[in-house]
């Protein structure tokens, strides 16, 4: 798996903090590289399973989203809904793990 966090993370309490919590206890392992696009590159060729993140720019996303894509992979926002460039957040998969990650997503936003 594979996350990152908003430039503003002390400021904004909409900061990545609550999902990574939830889903490190998920997953084997989360790295956080520092590059949305490397992460969906990694995602699209198998190096990840999964990556979600939140605040986004189009810019960061774009050709990573269609690399997952085309790899068949799934991506949506964090909560299950058809990704635009536009979305507050993005989660993609391999396809075989993304109800789970939705689902532990979930967890972290209601608590």
């Amino acid at each position: 798996m594979a996350t990152g966090f908003p430039y503003d993370i002390l400021e904004d309490s909409n900061n990545n903090l609550n999902y990574f919590n939830e889903m490190i206890l998920k997953a084997q392992a989360i790295r956080r590289a520092g590059s949305a696009a490397l992460d969906l590159a990694y995602v699209a060729v198998g190096r990840f399973d999964g990556f979600w993140e939140l605040k986004l720019n189009p810019w960061d996303i774009a050709a990573g989203w269609l690399l997952v894509e085309e790899a068949g992979g799934l991506v949506t926002d964090i909560g299950g809904r058809d990704y635009y460039l536009k979305s507050s957040s993005i989660l993609a998969s391999n396809g075989r793990i993304h109800k789970e990650m939705m689902d532990a997503l979930e967890r972290a936003s209601s608590m």
